[in-house]
């Protein structure tokens, strides 16, 4: 069994929770931390039982016993993050979103391609059990066609201007963060709507700080998605259907459920709490795909990961979401 020799691109509380989860698996070596601060990448590295540290990205991506790198650095340098350890040969995995904008993905895609490079992002979802379990639920017909999926996810945190969260620079907001997820649970159970419409509300550092977003398909079919840092909602998606209700969601500390409630009166619920919050299954399916020799997974496909920030790129436009310097939105 091969084992692969990890980096750590921008450490911090994400990061941790990843790291969690490659110490479950035995094919994942601990090799190599890099952030623009040495000290805190030595802190990381010695807290987590890391190799190396690096006082640049630079140092991390040029190691040649790197073999693959996990980037949690925030939205706005993933581009930058990502094209850096594709041209050193670096398989990546980095955190959703993706990037800022579609055009940015593409070119990410396309060095992919052009380095034969691993390549994925980091979605949580489509691994998780309770995931797996609706999918399979509304495939086998028990409850009807699907008719209608009510997504979201919002929470209020402290507000601080230069967090990531509220810095409109590093590409702040909650539909990047947050409201990404309803997102890819529309797009995951319903498939790439016909319409889109969205509306925002902003903050003052001129981030939006709540979105509502519809989707609408040529079959009758709709999706309600909506995200916020100004309400405390919790995370959910219920799949209305003919027959019943779906209603999958999760707790902060990633514990799931997925209940169902048909129009019968019958009710039937699966729980599940997966071990390091789910993330080593991500970090599972990447050496799985290099094993392999692929350069892009079939769990998260590179195709997927186009809708979806495609479709983000549609809900901004509607909503009036702007990242100065940096949007291509329908640049062309």
């Amino acid at each position: 069994m091969k084992i692969y020799k990890w980096g750590i691109l921008a450490p911090g509380k994400m990061s941790g929770k990843f790291t969690a989860g490659l110490k479950m698996l035995g094919n994942a070596g601990l090799y190599a931390v890099g952030s623009r601060d040495a000290a805190r990448a030595e802190n990381f590295a010695v807290q987590h039982g890391f190799m190396k540290f690096y006082g640049s990205y630079e140092e991390l991506a040029r190691d040649p016993d790197v073999d693959v790198i996990y980037i949690a650095s925030p939205h706005s340098y993933h581009y930058e993050h990502t094209m850096l350890c594709l041209r050193n040969k670096k398989a990546v995995l980095c955190e959703k979103a993706f990037s800022l904008n579609s055009g940015e993905v593409e070119e990410m895609i396309y060095e992919s391609k052009k380095q034969n490079t691993f390549l994925m992002e980091a979605l949580w979802p489509p691994f998780q059990p309770f995931y797996q379990k609706a999918r399979e639920i509304l495939a086998s017909g028990r409850m009807g066609k699907p008719l209608h999926l009510n997504g979201y996810f919002s929470f209020i945190p402290p507000f601080e201007a230069e967090d990531r969260k509220f810095n409109i620079s590093l590409g702040g907001g909650s539909l990047l963060d947050i409201g990404i997820y309803p997102v890819i649970d529309a797009l995951t159970y319903f498939g790439i709507p016909d319409e889109v419409k969205a509306s925002a509300a902003f903050g003052p550092t001129g981030s939006e700080e709540s979105i509502s977003i519809i989707f609408r398909y040529n079959d009758g079919r709709m999706a309600t998605l909506y995200s916020s840092f100004r309400t405390n909602v919790g995370i959910g998606c219920d799949i209305l259907c003919e027959k019943g209700n779906v209603i999958a969601s999760r707790g902060r500390d990633m514990n799931q459920r997925v209940t169902l409630r048909l129009h019968s009166g019958e009710q039937d619920e699966f729980v599940f709490s997966p071990p390091a919050m789910g993330y080593h299954w991500e970090a599972e399916e990447v050496m799985k795909c290099l094993d392999e020799g692929r350069t892009e997974s079939s769990v998260v496909p590179l195709s997927f990961s186009l809708d979806l920030i495609r479709i983000l790129d549609q809900v901004r436009e509607e909503a009036g979401i702007v990242f100065p310097g940096r949007d291509r939105v329908n640049e062309e």
